[in-house]
């Protein structure tokens, strides 16, 4: 692990354990044993320190979404649990972080309030993860779509679906109820099978 890595993992575990407001470049320098100088020439700022835990944050949580989903198309398996695959990657990474914070909703407030920029960013990226499983499930002919949906639109009408999943309060049954949801909309959307009908044989 680098020096950026350690940094940043030390200053997740300051922030979880003592929240925004009370944690300080001087505990995070102390977790990652660096003097409080040292930690200054990575980071100017808590805030910047802030910025590159949550970014940090999502790339972990796009990566383990890509590579569930990668696995998942691999194995051979169809629309529904590629899908499942990925959000639930994604949505179980953030939940770890999340479960054992002291102060996760200060945090969560917190990041909402400085990481603007940063949501838009990979909200495209999740967006996109999606959109290319859709895609590859399409030209594979895993599945079709519904006639006038596209898979932009389909991909779309997923990620807004999963936003009611909530990180402060979200129980043991979440990524369930997630799955769930992903297979309910992938049926929904799939274009029916056209039912083959050959002509009947007439009795001689």
């Amino acid at each position: 692990m680098g020096a950026r890595e350690r940094i940043l993992d030390s200053a997740m575990k300051v922030f979880g354990q003592h929240g925004y407001r009370l944690a300080s470049m001087e505990l995070a320098a102390q977790e990652s044993g660096l003097t409080r100088q040292a930690l200054y020439h990575h980071f100017a700022s808590k805030e910047a320190l802030f910025r590159a835990v949550v970014e940090a944050a999502f790339e972990s949580a796009c990566g383990a979404e890509r590579e569930a989903g990668a696995s998942a198309e691999k194995a051979g398996k169809g629309l529904a649990d590629v899908l499942v695959a990925q959000l639930e990657a994604r949505f179980r990474y953030l939940f770890d972080r999340i479960k054992g914070a002291a102060q996760a909703e200060e945090l969560l407030a917190e990041h909402k309030r400085q990481t603007e920029d940063l949501q838009q960013r990979f909200a495209e990226r999740k967006l996109s993860l999606i959109l290319g499983a859709i895609e590859r499930a399409r030209v594979s002919g895993k599945v079709a779509l519904r006639d006038g949906l596209t898979p932009l639109e389909f991909a779309r009408s997923i990620e807004i679906a999963i936003h009611g999943l909530d990180l402060k309060t979200a129980g043991p049954g979440a990524l369930a109820d997630l799955e769930r949801s992903i297979r309910l909309m992938v049926a929904g959307a799939a274009a029916p099978h056209a039912i083959e009908r050959r002509p009947l044989r007439r009795k001689r």
